[in-house]
């Protein structure tokens, strides 16, 4: 029950007090404090300084837009002296309508990369449409929410349907993805026995599954065009054709007995394992959707808010107040709890509302501090940010803004297709519930990077490209250097830099090959491949 959560429940209870809804600034101001306080005493080296303006914005435009900003955008920021231009940025990106593409993309990748319905991949687009728009809307949480758990329709045209397609409307699936993506509780764990590590109990899990069974996908055909239906159904064919894909569905969830597989199971009654709340044998699909998408996401749920917190926390600052960031329970160590437990509370307060949660995070001393890869032996946590390796749609987007290679590629027949995303996806795309450890480099991405004629050919001096068109624009070499250092790693090159790069075009065979060796260099680099 949930009264008997002691830790993250009760002091959520003390914070939603009915005051309140605290300001980014105010409860950044706050969170510095709380945070400061619990981390207690700071070890050699402290915390690490505020990050400098090109940092800062460079940041900003790949975590909010997935993109870097333009050479007008860098040198506008630095020559900025306003103490709030930091305040003001943020606030103009969160109204970018980059901004719902870049966490459409985010949260299709949550959805879909732990997908056990191949043909899931079908509703890719349709998910990332819908997410984008109700994202820029400024949607809330608890709302985009719900219309996952209650989806039905093409999943080609309603993309909330993507979460229950990407496991092909199976209950034990989807509910275990449910409680994994909007509550961090990995009950799946408890599918086939009582949770090895956690409080739950195996009637708990198939419970949950008892509000999914009426779920049905069906195969639909529009000419060439093949897609799938999700639809709940309350009437059943007295004889049924028995399959994998859930074409029908069933009318109650069983319980599979474990000691004789052979036999259909025990009848489970809908039960939510979070507050005991329950609904009766027989009731209808809707019922049961929307029953459970009102509990999974009320305020009285302490792990639907703090699951989204603990995860937008971890993506910005680079470590979660829980690690892995889906796998959070009462029975899970925190870090800085009280912190966490403030955040949640004011994120309540304000409505679930994911721009202010990312204004908030974003105007943080702890998000705008120098970037430091940390050590295995630090015990502290939070001390800086942590660098991480761009997505591969962020990827794609910088060096295709850099080096100019198009999105869409001409094909024989005279259409187009998504060629070069396609294949940065495929390559450099990751499951961004991992922990930031885990998450590592391959040949093959170095390939790409290195020696693929995609990059190979948009990095020469020749007529039409980016390159060839700055080189015959800009006589001067130093204002070139700088052109580039601009366009492909936000900032100007230092004087060590500087200095390297003029001397190695005084050395090369020609202007075009020092130029051409330089770029190659630059979107090669570490920095260019990370966000810091």
């Amino acid at each position: 029950m949930l009264r008997s959560f002691t830790g993250l429940n009760m002091l959520l209870l003390l914070m939603n007090y009915a005051a309140a809804q605290p300001t980014s600034n105010q409860a950044a101001t706050r969170i510095d404090q709380q945070l400061q306080e619990e981390i207690g005493s700071v070890p050699a080296g402290g915390f690490a300084p505020q990050t400098d303006d090109a940092t800062f914005l460079r940041r900003a435009f790949l975590d909010l837009l997935g993109e870097l900003p333009s050479e007008e955008d860098t040198l506008a920021f630095l020559l900025d002296d306003a103490s709030t231009k930091r305040e003001k940025l943020l606030e103009d990106l969160l109204e970018d309508p980059a901004f719902g593409l870049r966490w459409g993309r985010y949260w299709r990748d949550v959805i879909l990369y732990r997908r056990t319905e191949p043909r899931a991949i079908l509703s890719s687009d349709a998910l990332t449409q819908f997410l984008k728009t109700e994202l820029n809307a400024g949607t809330s949480w608890d709302s985009l929410a719900r219309n996952f758990i209650t989806a039905n329709g093409d999943i080609k045209q309603n993309g909330a349907t993507g979460l229950i397609m990407a496991h092909g409307g199976r209950p034990e699936e989807t509910v275990a993805e449910l409680s994994r993506i909007f509550m961090g509780i990995q009950i799946q764990c408890a599918q086939c026995h009582d949770h090895p590590t956690d409080r739950w109990k195996r009637e708990q899990f198939h419970q949950l599954a008892a509000f999914f069974p009426r779920v049905a996908i069906r195969p639909q055909r529009n000419g060439n065009d093949r897609t799938f239906l999700v639809e709940g159904r309350d009437t059943f064919p007295r004889r049924r054709r028995m399959n994998n894909n859930r074409y029908i569905g069933t009318a109650e969830h069983r319980m599979p007995n474990l000691e004789q597989p052979e036999q259909p199971g025990t009848i489970t009654q809908p039960v939510f394992f979070v507050n005991g709340n329950q609904l009766g044998l027989g009731s209808d699909d809707t019922l049961r959707r929307e029953q459970l998408a009102q509990w999974m996401t009320s305020t009285e749920n302490p792990w639907f808010a703090a699951a989204v917190v603990n995860r937008l926390w971890s993506q910005l600052v680079g470590q979660g107040f829980y690690e892995p960031v889906d796998d959070l329970g009462p029975d899970r160590q925190c870090t800085a709890p009280k912190t966490l437990n403030y955040l949640v509370g004011a994120f309540q307060a304000n409505d679930h509302d994911l721009k202010w949660l990312f204004r908030t995070i974003m105007s943080t001393a702890a998000y705008q501090r120098e970037s430091r890869s940390q050590p295995v032996a630090e015990t502290s946590a939070f001390l800086a940010n942590r660098p991480q390796r761009l997505s591969a749609d962020t990827l794609f987007n910088t060096i295709a803004g850099a080096l100019g290679i198009p999105e869409r590629v001409q094909r024989s027949n005279g259409r187009t297709r998504n060629g070069a995303r396609r294949l940065f996806n495929s390559t450099f795309g990751y499951d961004p519930s991992l922990t930031r450890d885990s998450i590592s480099g391959s040949v093959q991405q170095s390939l790409l990077m290195m020696n693929s004629q995609l990059v190979n050919n948009a990095i020469q001096a020749k007529s039409g490209t980016r390159l060839g068109r700055l080189l015959q624009q800009i006589p001067n070499n130093r204002r070139l250097l700088l052109a580039l250092y601009l366009r492909i790693l936000a900032r100007q090159p230092t004087p060590v830099e500087e200095k390297t790069c003029l001397d190695y075009l005084r050395d090369s065979t020609s202007r075009d090959e020092g130029f051409e060796d330089i770029l190659w260099s630059l979107v090669n680099s570490t920095e260019f491949l990370h966000r810091n």
